[in-house]
C-alpha cells in the first residue's frame, strides 16, 4: 500500500486516529496503551469493530479496545517501528513505538548492569545462593558480543565502577566486596558486610554497600584496601527479602530500594549526614535504579499493577516509561539508549534519554 493511500484511508470519516502511546516503549510481552479516537469498541456484529494492529511489518495482539483506547501486547521478535491500528477497512495514522531487543541472553542479573568509560556493559550470572558457575560476570561490547570476564566469584550481586576505573562487585554469599582488575581478576576489597547486595560510589569516591538485612555501610575512600575503622554504618532500614539497590543523584543523596512483598513500597532518600526520608511511596517490588541528567529517577518496579521501568520526576510524579515483566534493573548508555536487565537477559532500547554520569 502506498503512503498516499495509507493517508487517504486514515482520513476517512470514522477512521481510527491515534493521539499518543502510553508508555512510549515496551519489552516483548509488555503492553502499550494506544490513545485516540474511533479505535473500537471491541466486538460488534460479526466482529465488525474488531481492530488489528501492526508494528512495522509485525502483527500485534489487541487485548482491549474501546472508542478512545486500545491495549496492544508486544509480540516476541518485534522491533521498533510505526504502530498502526486497522479497523473496518481503515488504517490509522502511524505512531512510533520503541521496542526493546535482546542484546545478551543466558545471564542471571539481580541488579543493574554496569557501564565502563568505553561503553562496555557488565552483567552477572549471580545464581542461587551458594551456586557455583564457571563464569559469573560477563562483558558485552557495543556490537552485543558477550565475553566471559570474571570466573569463580560466588553470587556476585551489585556492580559499580569506582573512581579508579575498575569494576567492583558485591557477593551476597559471604558479605564481601571485590575489586576486579582490567583482566578480570577479583581481589578482596572489603568484608564483614552482612548480606552485601547493592553498591554505589559517591562523587568523593566513598563506597556504599547495602546489607539487605537492614544496614547501609559506608567505606571511606582510600588508595588501598580499606581500614576496618573506615567501614561504618551509614544508615539502617527495614530488611529486604531480596536486595538493596542503591543510586546517587547529583546532590549526593543516596536513593535505596529494598523489595518486599508489599505493593505499596517506598524509595528511601538518605542525605549525606545519614538522615533518611521517604522519597516516593506506592511501588511494587522496586529494584534497580538510575538517574537521567534532569534528575528524573528510573526504577524497575510495578506502578498501579503495571510492571516495567517507572519514571519519577523531582516533583515525585510517577509514570510508566517502559512496559515489561521480570525487570530487575537498568543502565543508561550513550546516544540516549538504555540496557534493561531481566532475570535472565539484557535488552537494548532507544529512549532518547541521557543518563547521569556516574562517579
Amino acid at each position: 500500500m502506498t503512503p498516499l493511500l495509507d493517508f487517504l484511508k486514515s482520513e476517512l470519516p470514522g477512521a481510527p486516529h491515534l493521539h499518543h502511546l502510553s508508555p512510549p516503549a515496551a519489552m516483548p510481552g509488555g503492553e502499550i496503551e494506544v490513545h485516540g479516537s474511533h479505535l473500537g469498541p471491541f466486538g460488534g456484529p460479526h466482529n465488525a469493530d474488531l481492530p488489528t494492529v501492526s508494528i512495522g511489518d509485525t502483527p500485534a495482539g489487541v487485548s482491549l479496545a474501546r472508542s478512545s483506547r486500545a491495549k496492544v501486547r508486544i509480540p516476541e521478535g518485534s522491533i521498533s517501528g510505526d504502530l498502526v491500528l486497522h479497523r473496518n477497512g481503515s488504517s490509522s495514522n502511524p505512531l512510533f513505538a520503541r521496542i526493546a531487543v535482546p542484546m545478551a541472553e543466558n545471564l542471571h542479573p539481580v541488579a543493574n548492569p554496569a557501564v565502563d568509560a568505553d561503553g562496555r556493559l557488565f552483567a552477572t550470572f549471580s545464581g542461587t545462593r551458594g551456586q557455583q558457575v564457571p563464569v559469573t560476570i560477563f562483558s558485552i561490547d557495543r556490537d552485543f558480543q558477550i565475553r566471559p570476564f570474571v570466573r569463580n566469584l560466588l553470587n556476585p550481586t551489585g556492580l559499580a565502577f569506582g573512581p579508579d576505573g575498575l569494576l567492583y562487585a558485591s557477593s551476597r554469599a559471604d558479605g564481601t566486596v571485590y575489586r576486579i582488575s582490567a583482566s578480570g581478576e577479583a581481589t578482596l576489597f572489603a568484608e564483614g558486610l552482612g548480606i552485601a547486595t547493592g553498591i554505589a560510589f559517591d562523587d568523593n569516591g566513598n563506597l556504599y554497600v547495602g546489607d539487605r538485612s537492614g544496614t547501609i555501610f559506608k567505606i571511606a575512600a582510600s588508595t588501598g584496601l580499606p581500614d576496618p575503622r573506615n567501614i561504618f554504618v551509614f544508615a539502617t532500614l527495614e530488611p529486604s527479602m531480596a536486595a538493596y539497590h542503591l543510586a546517587f543523584n547529583a546532590q549526593g543523596i543516596l536513593f535505596v530500594t529494598g523489595p518486599t512483598t508489599s505493593s505499596n513500597q517506598a524509595i528511601h532518600a538518605i542525605a549525606p549526614d545519614g538522615t533518611t526520608t521517604v522519597f516516593y511511596h506506592g511501588l511494587g517490588r522496586a529494584q534497580g535504579m538510575a538517574f537521567d541528567i534532569d534528575e528524573n529517577l528510573y526504577v524497575a518496579a510495578s506502578l498501579h499493577g503495571q510492571r516495567g521501568i517507572v519514571r519519577i520526576t523531582p516533583r515525585r510524579e510517577a509514570s510508566l516509561a517502559v512496559s515489561g515483566s521480570n525487570l530487575v534493573g537498568l543502565a543508561f548508555l550513550e546516544d540516549g539508549c538504555a540496557a534493561l536487565a531481566t532475570r535472565d537477559a539484557l535488552y537494548h532500547v532507544a529512549l532518547d534519554i541521557e543518563g547521569r554520569k556516574l562517579a
